[in-house]
């Protein structure tokens, strides 16, 4: 593992009040030279057929090293973002276009997710095989958890107060009471996870197994795997949103860059799209009711849920290696944590057209 750089406050007695103000700073004056620059800062934009335009690029500590998952809190209007080539999490302020904090020490983090009911925040940490806890107030490290051989994506259950996480390698789904914070199940699943994602319709969790080409069932009342429903068609299915009250599940296949659209009324698939070299994470705008594909190629695709009818908006590049988004269901924006523009992290800002 490289060495980390060490950050000031590791070697000066300083409050959190003041690490926070100090990032601020830097993150607003970032912003503002960004913002000055205009249009400039965006060049490598090729937004061809997407209907999103540029709004600004956020500087972003750290080094220009790959990110991850990020996930959202709408009340709060707090962003965090897996910054994994460093090891820590990346706390932003989309009210503010602003930098808040770092959050370090989350080995290798894959996932993170936002659980606003219960004011945490929840890491997937690949270095350590561990789900890390953070107060969403303070920012503190409040438990470690075993999470497999290798945590990735996760999904709560509030009715159930449970977070299931996919263990990508270990070909299971680790399972967690998040009222004591410890490991309670471990369900096998036969094949290599890829994400998982809670429906609030049926009740049930959701996860790719994507070596199996399956849509994976799980029960939360019991732990067990309900069904299993096959994916004609699916390559590397890793990718995965449900969209609730259209009864539609978004699956991106990362083996062969191909969008499937299953109709959970009958667990069938009704739909393929093409999309971007590999797709990995995708995002739902409940306003506009569009879904979003991001992936590694840097290559984004909307989609237009009309009922049941799913029709394709537009593709385009965002920019380089911008697999992973954040939509803000209040301001419509999405956000692209990009890991080398000239040589620092930014995170891109785009709007609607």
């Amino acid at each position: 593992m490289k060495t980390r750089r060490i950050r000031l406050r590791f070697v000066l007695p300083l409050t959190r009040a003041v690490i926070l103000t100090t990032l601020s700073l830097f993150a607003v004056c970032g912003a503002a030279a960004l913002f000055s620059r205009g249009a400039s800062a965006a060049d490598d934009l090729e937004l061809a057929t997407l209907p999103l335009r540029h709004v600004v690029d956020l500087p972003l500590p750290g080094r220009p090293t790959r990110w991850d998952y990020a996930s959202g809190d709408p009340q709060t209007d707090l962003l965090f973002i897996a910054h994994l080539g460093d090891s820590e999490i990346v706390v932003v302020n989309t009210r503010s276009a602003r930098v808040i904090t770092t959050i370090p020490h989350i080995s290798s983090v894959h996932g993170v997710f936002v659980v606003p009911e219960l004011g945490r925040v929840y890491a997937s940490a690949t270095g350590t095989n561990e789900i890390v806890v953070i107060d969403e107030e303070t920012f503190d490290v409040v438990a470690r958890i075993p999470g497999g051989v290798y945590p990735d994506g996760m999904a709560y259950v509030p009715c159930a107060h449970k977070l299931y996480v996919s263990d990508e390698t270990g070909n299971t789904e680790t399972v967690i009471d998040v009222s004591t914070n410890k490991r309670i199940a471990t369900i096998a699943l036969g094949g290599e996870a890829g994400n998982s994602q809670y429906d609030p319709v049926s009740r049930h969790v959701f996860v790719n197994v994507q070596t199996r080409r399956q849509l994976v069932e799980i029960d939360p009342a019991t732990d067990t795997i309900a069904s299993r429903i096959d994916l004609p068609g699916a390559k590397g299915n890793h990718g995965l949103l449900i969209v609730p009250e259209s009864r539609l599940a978004f699956i991106a296949c990362e083996g062969n860059s191909r969008l499937i659209v299953l109709d959970m009324r009958t667990m069938k698939v009704v739909e393929f799209f093409d999309l971007g070299r590999d797709p990995d994470v995708l995002a739902f705008d409940p306003t506009s009711k569009i879904v979003y594909v991001a992936g590694e190629a840097g290559v984004v695709s909307m989609f237009r849920i009309e009922g049941t009818r799913v029709s394709k908006l537009g593709d385009g590049r965002v920019g380089s290696n911008a697999h992973v988004l954040y939509v803000d269901a209040k301001s419509r924006r999405s956000y692209f944590p990009l890991k080398n523009m000239a040589g620092h992290p930014v995170l891109r800002i785009m709007a609607p057209q």
